[in-house]
């Protein structure tokens, strides 16, 4: 029996390409709709309408998987995302990924059994078995799955990164020390390289001394400074990769009894809503959460509409904000 599948590869389009032509040929650019139609009759393809009509029930939810709920960083996100569901009649279920493979699965699985209409996904992995094959509608949010072909709403992490330390090195800081998320996902690789990239520019090389991994909570933000401290290593700022490892550094460099910034600058990335209330307030690479929100979501709506995305990645800008957590080097302690 002939299948969608190779339907797909003569045609030379996604599968989901094919079900949407075939569900709603008027929302398919005509060059598109003529090379699946040619490759339809071509293999004698005959699709089951049983299963079409299936498909194009909606439930009118949307599944967004983060990677961990407790985290405030997705609330402004969840509020974009919400806000334009909302207006074009969907709900949004929210999903706590926690690392879990299985937990992961079961989410999918809401949406290939009809229980949702599409996935909005903010993780950056996923478990072996899934491949866009097998995927349903996605769309990918601040995060980077290079083995999968998504739509995607990202920022410039390595941009972000560079811009952060290039502060710290205006103030005439040289020191700097890194603490980074998961080194599993891209946007930890990206941001560690953008941070190389301002110490390269500034002729510093960076030293293994100085450089530790988080998991982007609070508490590996101290355990990082307590590492330092343990090691005797000599430093006077800290680029910290999200802000609530940097809240962290700070409060551990204050159990140290060291002043922020006047002993050691700590700069963040993320820019929450707690960066303003910490003490003291956080400077911060602002990524435009709520923007980032409304696209993702508007790029889902577009899918399931079963139209052409004009772009499958938007990348937001991100802007470094200064605050009080950030001075010059003193001179005495550098």
């Amino acid at each position: 029996m002939t299948t969608i599948r190779k339907v797909a590869e003569i045609a030379g389009v996604s599968i989901a390409t094919v079900s949407r032509t075939l569900a709603h040929p008027d929302r398919v650019r005509k060059e598109t709709r003529d090379l699946v139609l040619e490759a339809v009759r071509a293999v004698g393809f005959v699709p089951n309408q049983q299963a079409v009509s299936f498909r194009q029930r909606s439930t009118k939810n949307v599944v967004l998987l983060v990677r961990d709920i407790t985290n405030p960083f997705y609330l402004e996100i969840y509020r974009g995302i919400e806000e334009l569901a909302f207006a074009n009649g969907y709900r949004v279920l929210m999903g706590d990924a926690r690392g879990d493979d299985t937990r992961v699965l079961r989410y999918v699985d809401m949406v290939r059994n009809r229980q949702a209409d599409g996935l909005i996904l903010m993780m950056g992995w996923l478990p072996a078995a899934l491949t866009d094959a097998n995927m349903p509608t996605t769309v990918v949010a601040l995060e980077i799955l290079a083995d999968y072909d998504f739509p995607s709403v990202s920022v410039d992490n390595r941009k972000g990164a560079r811009i952060a330390v290039e502060h710290l090195l205006s103030l005439g800081h040289r020191r700097i020390a890194y603490i980074g998320g998961p080194s599993r996902l891209m946007m930890s690789t990206d941001r560690y390289q953008g941070y190389v990239d301002a110490l390269a520019a500034a002729g510093i090389a960076p030293e293994a001394d100085l450089i530790l991994e988080g998991d982007f909570h609070l508490a590996s933000g101290r355990a990082a400074v307590r590492q330092l401290h343990d090691r005797h290593v000599d430093y006077t700022a800290i680029f910290c990769t999200n802000d609530e490892m940097a809240v962290g550094a700070v409060n551990e460099l204050r159990a140290l009894g060291l002043h922020v910034p006047t002993d050691v600058s700590v700069i963040g990335f993320d820019d929450v809503d707690f960066a303003l209330s910490s003490d003291p307030p956080l400077t911060s690479v602002r990524q435009p959460r709520l923007e980032v929100g409304r696209r993702a979501m508007q790029m889902m709506v577009d899918l399931l509409a079963g139209k052409e995305l004009s772009s499958r990645l938007h990348e937001a800008d991100v802007e470094l904000v200064v605050r009080s957590s950030t001075a010059p080097v003193n001179t005495k302690k550098a």
